[in-house]
């Protein structure tokens, strides 16, 4: 843990940095200090933001001063070997991949060289772990795309880019939860609601989790569509097998 910093970042928020890489060791200690954190009930905490590489801490000053905060974050370092991280949740996420869907999967695939039935296989049977959530609510930024698959983004960004849409950029994959503009490469989509302001969470997916995505055809696509606007529909969730 030498390579962790304490940096200063406004004056209600502290973030802890673990490394300068996007893989799941940096993330595995993002997520064990996170357990640790909760644990420790430190007075004062508002919110906490974990990301590729680190995790913020927003909390109230009237409460806990800098100094004291930080040196109890400091403290917590030598708490994380003995933080046992639960099984990650795995939501499976249904997908229209093609067509109107995904105008870019052409692209794509004739970019890796491969039929789209081959990118379809190959973007379907990865475990993607959600390192972070943002840009809009509940967007996700997912690891574990194969490099086969990789697309450059698009040299002009779309101004509106339905919301569930299943987007390719560089060796990132990830869903457009809310209707917005965007620059990826646009294979697919959700009927799946990722974010839902009227719903208990509003936000589907956390990071930490992960997702895997599975084709449905149009007929398929179109019944799940109408459970989710009838609030029927629930995301089949399970306990990923870690290892």
């Amino acid at each position: 843990m030498n390579n962790v910093r304490f940096l200063l970042t406004g004056d209600t928020s502290l973030t802890v940095e673990f490394g300068n890489e996007i893989n799941e060791s940096i993330n595995h200690d993002i997520r064990a200090y996170k357990i640790a954190l909760e644990k420790a009930g430190i007075p004062g905490i508002v919110e906490t933001v974990p990301t590729y590489r680190s995790l913020m801490v927003h909390y109230d000053p009237s409460v806990i001063r800098y100094g004291a905060f930080r040196e109890k974050l400091e403290q917590l370092l030598g708490e994380m070997a003995a933080i046992e991280i639960p099984p990650s949740p795995m939501l499976e996420i249904p997908v229209l991949y093609g067509g109107e869907m995904g105008p870019d999967l052409p692209f794509v695939a004739e970019h890796a060289g491969m039929s789209e039935e081959e990118v379809v296989r190959i973007h379907s049977s990865a475990e993607y772990l959600i390192y972070m959530l943002g840009f809009t609510p509940g967007f996700t930024y997912l690891g574990g795309m194969s490099d086969k698959i990789a697309a450059p983004r698009l040299k002009q960004p779309r101004v509106k880019i339905p919301a569930g849409s299943v987007g390719i950029a560089g060796t990132q994959t990830g869903v457009y939860p809310i209707d917005s503009p965007g620059g990826w490469q646009l294979i697919g989509r959700t009927p799946v609601k990722m974010y839902d302001p009227d719903r208990e969470v509003p936000i589907l997916p956390e990071a930490g989790q992960y997702i895997k995505f599975f084709p449905v055809t149009q007929e398929e696509y179109d019944a799940i569509l109408r459970e989710v606007e009838a609030g029927t529909y629930s995301v089949k969730t399970h306990a990923r097998k870690e290892g």
